[in-house]
């Protein structure tokens, strides 16, 4: 058994036992997670307070149901992701308008030398800062999906099998939309930027 389902285990057998206080720490476990989800999804900032309160308290109520099939904090995203997209649905929001990806030139399309990971050869500390803030604010423009996944695989560093988990998405469809993702922030940033400036 791994240590961290070994953990998972004995912190929701605790929980489910009375000792609700310890729950603070699957909070503390799982926020930078549940937080990065929201954000990139929501961009009202009293509805992904709300929506993070809702997250913590769905999954309090549902941990007696929680299966170890996957890690608790996967279980949590999931959560998270759902009650997003209901909220968006709600509030008749499109999680993604592929309608906005204009293709570019062929020449464009074809480079895969991409900024995204934030490793830009550069020996300046300054300029490498800057260039990470204008494509953080870039991936911002981006459709919640598409800023959801990049979100996931790029920072959070999950695999395309625990963002499957979280979003319901077949992997083969999430491995398409992180190429979409990606070339349409790089035509963005084309269209704004010249090519030399990044």
């Amino acid at each position: 058994m791994e240590e961290n389902e070994k953990t998972d285990k004995e912190l929701v057998k605790k929980i489910l036992e009375g000792n609700t206080q310890i729950f603070e720490i699957v909070i503390t476990k799982t926020q930078g997670l549940v937080l990065s989800i929201i954000y990139k999804m929501i961009k009202d900032e009293e509805d992904q307070k709300d929506l993070a309160q809702e997250v913590y308290l769905k999954a309090f109520n549902k941990l007696g149901s929680f299966n170890f099939k996957a890690k608790l904090s996967t279980w949590i995203a999931t959560i998270t992701y759902n009650t997003c997209l209901n909220h968006l649905s709600k509030k008749k929001l499109p999680m993604l308008n592929l309608s906005d990806n204009k293709e570019k030139s062929s020449r464009e399309l074809i480079e895969n030398q991409f900024f995204l990971n934030t490793e830009i050869q550069t020996e300046d500390p300054l300029i490498k800062q800057e260039r990470i803030k204008i494509v953080t604010a870039e991936i911002e423009k981006l459709p919640p999906l598409f800023k959801t996944i990049i979100t996931l695989f790029h920072q959070q560093e999950l695999s395309y099998k625990e963002i499957a988990m979280i979003t319901g998405l077949p992997e083969g469809t999430l491995k398409s939309y992180l190429y979409r993702a990606r070339k349409q922030l790089k035509n963005n940033l084309l269209t704004i930027y010249k090519k030399e400036d990044l």
